[in-house]
């Protein structure tokens, strides 16, 4: 059976409240026999505990994001840091850099940016990235920091090749999202093509980026298959070799079944 891992959805947002095991149904209806639930406030940070705690096939990945970067403190990297020691908890983020909203000064994302990653090698546990319209310093402080040491995510991918093969070099995987089935979308479809599939993750970042052709509508993670489906048509491979290489490589890096 063909089964796939949304490696970074949001099940632990409002926008659940109402039908949440609906939605989670509906993933496994789909084969999607895993899902990494991200928490990146406080609140959506003990959402995503209470979740793998009750469901199996959910893990979980905690850290500050870098639009509410100005709320983050000392206390929450210390707590963070202690929820982690949860064997479901697999990765530190999402964290980064993001540059379109202005919520968070610069110099304040990039302090706690460099915070995750130095708390993610103390608990030898993947980085998984935000980035928009910051890949320079992204990239640069990833560099800096020496993050190649623990690896990570470069999550919902929307650079260049170029840019993704750097990233590689770094001990980074490359996640798709919904915006490589999106028409107008050329530099997703460009990796899609380009990357080779060792190093690619597939993801739904749920209930945001629903792919074509449910664009503009809520996301959910049964829809990751579609993803899927569109790797598959860029790399003119059958989809059983996408969605079994990108469960292979999700279990491995986030060394799940082990």
């Amino acid at each position: 059976m063909i089964t796939f891992i949304d490696t970074h959805v949001h099940l632990n947002a409002d926008q659940y409240d109402e039908d949440l095991q609906q939605v989670i149904d509906r993933a496994l209806a789909a084969n999607v026999e895993k899902m990494v639930v991200i928490g990146f406030d406080r609140k959506t940070i003990q959402r995503a505990m209470q979740l793998v705690d009750q469901y199996e096939f959910i893990y979980a990945v905690i850290g500050w994001h870098p639009v509410d970067a100005i709320d983050c403190t000392e206390a929450e990297l210390q707590w963070i840091e202690q929820l982690a020691a949860h064997p479901k908890v697999v990765g530190i983020g999402e964290t980064g850099l993001d540059y379109y909203w202005d919520k968070s000064p610069k110099d304040v994302q990039e302090y706690w940016f460099r915070q995750q990653i130095r708390l993610a090698q103390k608990l030898n546990l993947p980085i998984i990235i935000h980035n928009r319209d910051a890949t320079g310093d992204v990239v640069r402080i990833l560099r800096e920091e020496n993050a190649a040491s623990v690896g990570g995510i470069m999550h919902c991918f929307g650079g260049s090749v170029e840019t993704a093969r750097e990233c590689i070099a770094m001990n980074f995987m490359i996640s798709l999202g919904g915006p490589v089935t999106f028409k107008n979308a050329k530099q997703p479809k460009e990796v899609a093509k380009e990357i080779p599939l060792s190093h690619l993750l597939i993801e739904t970042d749920a209930p945001y980026l629903a792919p074509h052709p449910y664009r503009g509508k809520r996301n959910e993670p049964s829809l990751v298959p579609l993803v899927a489906e569109e790797i598959a048509r860029l790399k003119e491979i059958p989809l059983d070799e996408v969605a079994k290489v990108t469960t292979q490589n999700a279990k491995r890096f986030f060394k799940l079944d082990v």
